[in-house]
């Protein structure tokens, strides 16, 4: 019997994922209330050459086609980097359930640090939001990245 990967061990599957394919390494998983993995996807921006192909996009898209439904209302989001600003904004109008993600992102990040996107008046849905798990590993493997091409 296969063993089944928790959604974060996922996400961190896809990070790798795209890292292989040349990729910033982040990876996303969508579940549903019941916890049955809906999509899951690694960041795939140059392989696109779509400059919105981020790996919660990404996610995000296949799990509205999958439940056939633009609102992914009691989903939950894992994510191995914090959601920038565009995909925090995608992530209120899907009204995902809650955000758990790894590692914070001082410089790109929209939801703990930059446009903060969820404080803004504006926000009308304001997932739970959960972050620093597993930091030290979605970390590493961003600086193991970075470090091989300077």
């Amino acid at each position: 019997m296969a063993e089944t990967l928790s959604p974060m061990a996922l996400a961190f599957a896809e990070a790798e994922r795209a890292a292989a394919r040349g990729e910033v390494p982040v990876g996303a998983a969508i579940v549903d209330a019941e916890g049955a993995i809906l999509a899951a996807a690694g960041n795939r921006i140059l392989e696109l050459a779509d400059p919105t192909a981020h790996a919660e996009m990404l996610a995000l898209r296949a799990a509205a086609a999958a439940k056939g439904a633009p609102r992914l209302v009691d989903c939950d989001l894992y994510v191995t980097l914090e959601p920038c600003a565009m995909c925090a904004a995608a992530i209120a109008l899907a009204r995902l359930r809650r955000v758990y993600f790894a590692a914070y992102d001082p410089k790109g990040g929209g939801v703990e640090h930059g446009a903060r996107i969820f404080e803004q008046p504006g926000c009308n849905h304001r997932p739970e939001i959960y972050g620093g798990i597993e930091e030290g590993r979605a970390a590493a493997l961003l600086r193991r990245f970075f470090r091989a091409r300077r």
